[in-house]
């Protein structure tokens, strides 16, 4: 596909790097020659130095020709702007990013009057994925799919853990829950295991299976005692706002501080439920006063990545159980993980991953198409989830007579309500929803697993 990505920021720049990786035909536009240099160094794109919302800049990076536009500059009304001309200049889809909390309630009107194909809301999308951490806080990360049926939970196994030590292929008959582990990151290394594969003390597992029986794998395990009542939240942006918002309505109490006065006041008006405190959340002596210590939950999301680990620090000290904490431009896994905090969040991140869903959806969509994608331990797996639209060759046919690629493994399948964790004699059907785990892969669909060929 030929794709223009306009805006070389965070956001842009992971998505070049993602999709030229997947062989796309991507054009980069901004105006700053400083971030157009990097791309054009380290990046296998066209670099076009302009604004998005020129018309001439448009056609000189190919927009008639454009199978999709990404507007993802820092302005909300450039990218409604642009994603509207690019639209009016031939591009046939077009995908903006929308962030400023006053569009949040006419997000519906802007994509029909603008013709756009998705909006994307950085901040919205990372105080959902907080919501589902603090629903789930035993785990480092909860993603969903199959709309919201299946739960992916990832676990940090400890030396207490009853499964530690213990073969995969033992865990059903040792506890009573129907899930699949579907990868297993052990030091800086992720791989898809089989049934002889052994949990260690350190790993993270992942965990697939419906809401009911992840819960009860967990608590069999000793990893769901924690129910979140109390949260403080550092940092008053829009993700702190939308992440209020959202907990204050599910009965959860808020504490939330800002450094900045008028945005407190603004938040005050906005949230007047939650407690509103204007000071510097990295204080220590701030923290201690308003009682971090009673916390059943802590989530940091200052602009500085680097105040956010320091506070996530001092809040894991105090004794905080469930401690969020939002990375924005550290790309060091190590040093992340040297720090063993609890739950990472990453906007850019969460941004690519709707996005590069949305792009390889469009791809073979008339035979599977691709429901969900989200990339997970620290981008070295995914977790695809394919609706089967069309019989094909591999259908109906006992998985453990279909040969597939390596490092990929079918963890769950979806039929109308029924939730099947796979074992050899289980098939695929038509219009099943099928979860995979892969590792180095970029299957478009269903027919990029599987190693048998379609006979002629």
């Amino acid at each position: 596909m030929k794709i223009i990505i306009v805006g070389d920021g965070k956001v842009g720049y992971t998505l070049a790097d993602n999709l030229a990786g997947e062989e796309h035909d991507v054009t980069i536009v901004d105006k700053n020659p400083e971030a157009l240099r990097r791309a054009h160094d380290n990046l296998d794109v066209m670099c076009v130095k302009g604004s998005g919302v020129s018309g001439k800049t448009l056609l000189e990076a190919g927009i008639r020709e454009t199978d999709l536009l990404l507007a993802a500059t820092s302005s909300d009304e450039i990218n409604m702007v642009c994603a509207l001309t690019g639209k009016k200049l031939g591009a046939k889809r077009t995908v903006a990013r929308i962030r400023d909390p006053e569009y949040a309630n006419e997000l519906a009107m802007l994509k029909n009057e603008l013709e756009l194909d998705m909006i994307i809301n950085p901040e919205q999308a990372a105080a959902l994925e907080i919501v589902k951490l603090l629903q789930f806080p035993s785990a480092i990360n909860v993603e969903s799919f199959a709309r919201g049926r299946v739960r992916v939970v990832d676990l940090k196994m400890t030396d207490d853990v009853p499964i530690v030590g213990m073969p995969l292929k033992k865990i059903a008959s040792r506890i009573n829950a129907s899930v699949l582990i579907g990868a297993i990151e052990r030091d800086e290394d992720v791989f898809i295991p089989d049934g002889e594969a052994v949990v260690q003390a350190g790993d993270t597992i992942y965990v697939v299976g419906n809401t009911v029986n992840t819960f009860n794998f967990c608590k069999a395990i000793g990893k769901c005692s924690l129910r979140i009542r109390r949260i403080m939240i550092v940092g008053g942006g829009r993700i702190g706002y939308y992440l209020s918002r959202i907990v204050l309505e599910l009965g959860m109490k808020v504490k939330l501080i800002e450094i900045d006065r008028d945005r407190c006041q603004e938040l005050s008006e906005l949230l007047p439920e939650a407690l509103i405190i204007q000071g510097d959340g990295t204080s220590t002596d701030l923290l201690e006063s308003e009682n971090l210590n009673d916390m059943d939950a802590f989530v940091a999301l200052t602009g500085r990545d680097e105040d956010n680990l320091i506070v996530s620090l001092l809040a894991r000290q105090a004794g905080v159980q469930k401690v969020i904490t939002k990375v924005a431009r550290i790309n060091s896994e190590s040093l992340i993980k040297a720090l063993d905090l609890d739950s990472i969040i990453s906007p850019r991140l969460i941004t690519a991953n709707h996005i590069l869903q949305y792009v390889r959806g469009l791809k073979n969509a008339a035979t599977t198409s691709l429901e969900t994608l989200y990339k997970t331990a620290n981008g070295q797996a995914e977790i695809i989830e394919f609706l089967v639209k069309q019989d094909r060759w591999y259908l109906n046919t006992p998985l453990r007579k279909l040969k597939m690629v390596k490092n990929a493994i079918i963890a769950a399948i979806v039929r109308k309500n029924e939730i099947i964790i796979p074992h050899g004699s289980d098939d695929v059907h038509r219009n099943d929803r099928v979860i995979l785990f892969v590792k180095g892969l970029s299957p478009e669909s269903l027919d990029d697993v599987f190693q048998v060929q379609e006979p002629l």
